[in-house]
């Protein structure tokens, strides 16, 4: 089971999706629904930021000076019954402009699947773990939009 918590550092996402929390939710919901692992709630949290915001984070963290468009930041931490799997961080301006060849809701579904499944500890360094990883994301993202 997951429970997934989000902050929301921009005000652009909330004029994209006007209740950002119950959107989360019900992904949470249909989540739950295909993979109900009783065994523990597996807890993350969704940072949803702007360019700027990730432009920092991407800095501090990859030493990388430029924004993009999702980062997890696995911790695997077990509070109780609970593990802590970490932060998955989102970029406003990225997600809206793919968005002009999909859907915005879409295109945040992929990234924060591929975050993730980043925090489960998939990768996608060499082409094999790229199919997998991508397997796995499309499969999630498929059960979580029927």
């Amino acid at each position: 089971m997951i429970k997934i918590h989000v902050v929301v550092d921009s005000p652009k996402w909330r004029k994209k999706i006007k209740n950002i929390d119950k959107y989360f939710k019900l992904k949470q919901r249909k989540f739950n629904y295909h993979y109900n692992s009783k065994k523990s709630i597996k807890e993350f949290t969704i940072f949803l930021t702007n360019n700027s915001g990730m432009k920092k984070l991407n800095t501090k963290f990859r030493k990388i000076n430029r924004s993009t468009d999702v980062l997890s930041f696995p911790l695997n931490i077990r509070l109780k019954k609970n593990i802590y799997l970490g932060d998955v961080a989102i970029c406003f301006e990225i997600i809206n402009k793919r968005s002009l060849k999909s859907f915005f809701a879409h295109e945040l579904d992929k990234m924060w699947i591929h975050g993730y499944l980043h925090l489960n500890g998939y990768n996608h360094a060499n082409n094999k773990d790229f199919k997998k990883m991508y397997k796995k994301e499309n499969l999630i993202f498929k059960q979580l939009n029927h």
